[in-house]
């Protein structure tokens, strides 16, 4: 992880570390997608960070604070700038609906130091990237990387229509012959078996985008005999809501309620108690917790736990997974 510039007053917090930043610019490019650009507090340059790597956002909704990750978009040479692109979700928690409505140029906010998940593997031959609607945005800074040193990559992106194809006019003026575009209501598909049965030895694939598209492709992948450590994609979970359960904390002696729309992690921070994380989104691990009691259902909604521990009913990945039943008593 990087450490912070001479200049910088960010303080040391359990997980990422953080950033004050200001709101540079706000850019809508379409009816649900806007780029939100920072500089940094303060003046000074942010943190290196490479293509496909994202920050956590905090936002400061009245008493409650509201934390989601985003993707990276930038150019990973500018220093200077950090930017997200955020779809609008009017269903959702209320992240993406506080930034669209509610911040403006000039705001003040705080980032995570940027962390990598769905790093470029450059030891690939050929780079391989398949995006459906708002998944473009880590490949806009892999693409930058990638274009700096003259790497080969070629991507395949499906949108609902032009008007919400994000980013398709750059991306085709500047790579003609690298992008190819689909739009879902001119019925326009990826020949996905053909496209990855004529790739070269050494070709690593990616893909973000919907759950139904990424399983789709890994799905596709694997039945065409690519190696699993050749196929790359990300997914950050939103936690989903259910029915309210209690939970103790056993190292910090406390209890409180998870409520209907909050996650447990969400909860066990408003007690004060802070466990690591780096993307919230069920796929990094950080967050895993030791389950020493409890009577009743998991509800295992992350990537990061195997079957046969979900199973066992001893962890807990606390970002996005419920619980529900009588009594459980976390590590924490």
């Amino acid at each position: 992880m990087n450490a912070p510039a001479p200049n910088s007053t960010a303080p040391k917090v359990v997980g990422a570390e953080k950033i004050k930043v200001v709101v540079s610019a706000i850019v809508p490019l379409n009816n649900l997608v806007t780029r939100f650009e920072f500089k940094r507090a303060g003046g000074g340059q942010f943190p290196t960070f490479s293509g496909g790597a994202h920050t956590v956002v905090e936002m400061q909704d009245g008493d409650f604070k509201r934390i989601n990750p985003y993707s990276l978009m930038s150019d990973p040479a500018d220093r200077d700038t950090y930017a997200i692109s955020v779809r609008r979700d009017d269903q959702g928690r209320g992240g993406s609906l506080f930034l669209h409505q509610k911040v403006q140029v000039g705001a003040t906010m705080t980032l995570s130091f940027p962390v990598n998940l769905f790093s470029l593997d450059l030891r690939a031959r050929k780079h391989l990237f398949v995006a459906g609607g708002i998944g473009i945005t880590p490949f806009m800074s892999q693409i930058k990387q990638l274009d700096a040193v003259h790497g080969n990559w070629e991507l395949h992106y499906s949108c609902r229509n032009p008007e919400l194809g994000s980013y398709v006019d750059e991306l085709t003026t500047k790579y003609a012959h690298s992008v190819n575009v689909y739009y879902d209501d001119k019925k326009q598909l990826i020949d996905l078996e053909n496209l990855l049965d004529g790739q070269p030895i050494g070709t690593h694939l990616y893909v973000c985008g919907p759950k139904g598209m990424i399983d789709w492709v890994r799905t596709t992948a694997a039945a065409a005999g690519w190696p699993d450590a050749h196929v790359h994609h990300e997914e950050f979970l939103a936690p989903q809501p259910g029915k309210p359960f209690a939970v103790r904390l056993a190292k910090s002696g406390l209890s409180v309620e998870v409520g209907e729309h909050e996650s447990l992690l969400e909860a066990i921070e408003r007690l004060g108690v802070e466990p690591p994380y780096l993307c919230r989104g069920g796929a990094c691990g950080q967050c895993e917790t030791d389950v020493l009691e409890s009577e009743g259902t998991f509800i295992h909604r992350d990537h990061w736990l195997e079957d046969d521990e979900k199973s066992s009913g001893v962890k807990i990945m606390p970002c996005v997974s419920r619980f529900e039943g009588k009594t459980l008593v976390l590590d924490r």
